[in-house]
């Protein structure tokens, strides 16, 4: 059925910049460089940045005294540095985890092994798993690989090849579905961890791969699920950024190199914003260091008997 030119339902009028602002300052935002402002609302659409105002909000139309225009950019901005920082280590532990599986499972079961169901644990839904593969291939079609292998080949992709084109949910769901002793090799290999706890921090990736990916807002905004408890941290995970930094450390594949890259950066970031980010509202303890940042202090990885029947 067409969709209709002029929707009988009521929406929202569109709005100028100068009316965006004006609608700021009637809910208490303090506005002191109106030019600023300006060019902030032409090249940031007012919708997104209205995310990062919701989090002052202390009635439906009213701003918390003193929120200020200032304040909730350094916030946004706050926010889009985070987000590329995260997305620099998450590519680490998802090509990590792609090469992992990938070698594991071709070897145990050939190069077309993920072909067989019987070759997966018995949740995994193989009529699913086989439509979301023909439109990896279809969505790829000007890839070199694709062409590639659909001229030379008649279409075969061996694992390897075919998990280039997975995304990390992709990914995670191949985990999951491995079974039992296969994940568990994979996840001592690659991590030397728990496969229980992998799966569960995979997933927890997962969600914050998907937020920075689509630009969504870090601050003040936990996430839905709750990571898998770290074997001797002193604290309870709750499903705040934080938590979620502590999962990647366990999972990020160059130990040597995680203080310089990431954390000595994040250290940087937390520093040249402290004047209007509440790190709190992250889920940071003041001494968030100890944690995230000296090695020495670190959360060891220490493994888990697994029950396999729980």
């Amino acid at each position: 059925m067409p969709r209709p030119e002029t929707p009988s339902v009521h929406v929202k009028s569109p709005a100028t910049v100068e009316d965006q602002i004006e609608k700021l300052r009637s809910r208490g935002c303090v506005i002191e460089d109106y030019d600023h402002a300006v060019c902030a609302l032409s090249n940031i659409n007012y919708y997104r940045l209205a995310h990062y105002f919701a989090v002052f909000l202390e009635t439906k139309n009213r701003y918390a005294d003193g929120t200020s225009f200032e304040t909730v950019m350094h916030i946004y901005d706050f926010d889009r540095l985070m987000r590329s920082l995260l997305l620099t280590a998450l590519e680490e532990v998802e090509i990590t985890l792609r090469a992992n599986i990938s070698n594991y499972h071709a070897l145990k079961y050939g190069a077309l092994g993920y072909l067989n169901e019987s070759n997966f644990d018995r949740q995994h839904i193989h009529k699913a798993f086989l439509k979301r593969i023909d439109r990896m291939i279809e969505n790829n079609t000007g890839e070199q690989l694709v062409t590639h292998h659909m001229q030379k080949y008649g279409g075969a992709f061996p694992l390897w090849v075919i998990m280039e084109l997975f995304s990390f949910g992709s990914l995670n769901t191949f985990f999951s579905d491995m079974k039992v002793e296969d994940k568990r090799a994979v996840a001592e290999n690659a991590f030397g961890l728990p496969y229980r706890c992998v799966e569960s921090w995979l997933q927890c990736l997962s969600e914050l791969r998907n937020r920075c990916a689509h630009y969504n807002r870090l601050y003040a905004d936990p996430f839905g699920t709750v990571p898998k408890q770290i074997a001797g941290l002193d604290r309870n995970m709750t499903g705040t950024l934080f938590d979620y930094m502590l999962v990647l450390k366990q999972l990020y594949p160059r130990n040597e190199i995680w203080n310089v890259m990431i954390a000595g950066k994040l250290s940087q970031l937390i520093a040249e914003y402290s004047l209007y980010v509440d790190i709190a509202r992250i889920g940071f303890p003041d001494d968030w260091q100890k944690y995230l940042v000296d090695r020495a202090g670190a959360v060891n990885r220490i493994q888990e008997p697994e029950n396999d029947e729980i």
